[in-house]
C-alpha cells in the first residue's frame, strides 16, 4: 500500500525558488512561473510507478526524483497549471487516495534571529553553496517541517509575500529546512506567510 506523505501544488514558482531548484534537480529544470507539484510517498520505491503514470498520462516534465528506502519524492512541472493539476488527480486516483489523506505537516522548529553577526553569516554561507548569501546585519528566519516536502511550498509563499533572500531549501529526508534572510520587516512578513502555508497547504 502506498502512503501519501506530501502532496502540495504551487501555481507559480517564484524566481529564487525556481533557480534554487535548478541547482539541485537532475531532470528537466523548472523556470520561474511554472506550475509545480511536489509528491512524497512511502515506501520510497513506489515513486517510480507514480512517475511513470504522470509522464505517460499528461504533458508534465520531471524535475526531480529522489528514492530512499523509507520515502520517495517526485517533482513535476509544466507552464500550464491544468497539466499539473491533471497529473495530480491521476496520481491520487491510481493510489486510491485523496489529497486530504496526505500526512499533516508539523512545524518541528521555527525561529527568527535578528541582526546577524559576521562570524555567524560566514559559516552559514560556507555551508550553503546552492542558494544566496546572507549578509551581516540582516535578520534570518529558519523553519523545519515534517514531512520535508512541505517546506518548498512554504518557501514559495514566503518569496511571494516579501522581498527576502532565499538562502537554503532542503526538502528531502525526514525533515525539511528553510532558511531565508532580509530586513527585519521583510523577514517577519515572509515568516508569517511561510507558517500560514504550512498550516493550510495547497492542493490541486
Amino acid at each position: 500500500m502506498i502512503k501519501l506523505r506530501t502532496y502540495v501544488f504551487m501555481d507559480s514558482l517564484q524566481p529564487q525558488l525556481a533557480e534554487y531548484m535548478a541547482t539541485v534537480s537532475q531532470g528537466f529544470l523548472p523556470i520561474p512561473g511554472d506550475a509545480c507539484l511536489w509528491v512524497e510517498v512511502s515506501p520510497g520505491m513506489a515513486v517510480h510507478r507514480l512517475t511513470d503514470m504522470a509522464l505517460k498520462g499528461t504533458r508534465v516534465r520531471l524535475a526531480q526524483q529522489v528514492v530512499e528506502r523509507a520515502f520517495g519524492s517526485m517533482v513535476i512541472h509544466q507552464r500550464d497549471q491544468s497539466d499539473v493539476r491533471s497529473a495530480g488527480r491521476l496520481l491520487l486516483a491510481n493510489m486510491g487516495a485523496r489529497q486530504e489523506d496526505r500526512h499533516p505537516c508539523r512545524i518541528a522548529w521555527q525561529e527568527t534571529i535578528r541582526g546577524m553577526t559576521p562570524d555567524h553569516t560566514v559559516l552559514i554561507n560556507r555551508q550553503n553553496r546552492r542558494g544566496s548569501m546572507i549578509l551581516p546585519g540582516q535578520s534570518m528566519f529558519i523553519l523545519e517541517t515534517e514531512p520535508a516536502g512541505y517546506v518548498v511550498y512554504a518557501a514559495n509563499q514566503a518569496e511571494k509575500a516579501a522581498n527576502i533572500t532565499l538562502i537554503d531549501v532542503r526538502a528531502v529526508g525526514a525533515f525539511g529546512r528553510l532558511t531565508l534572510s532580509g530586513t527585519e520587516a521583510d523577514v517577519d512578513e515572509a515568516a508569517a506567510a511561510a507558517i500560514a502555508a504550512i498550516e493550510q497547504p495547497s492542493g490541486t
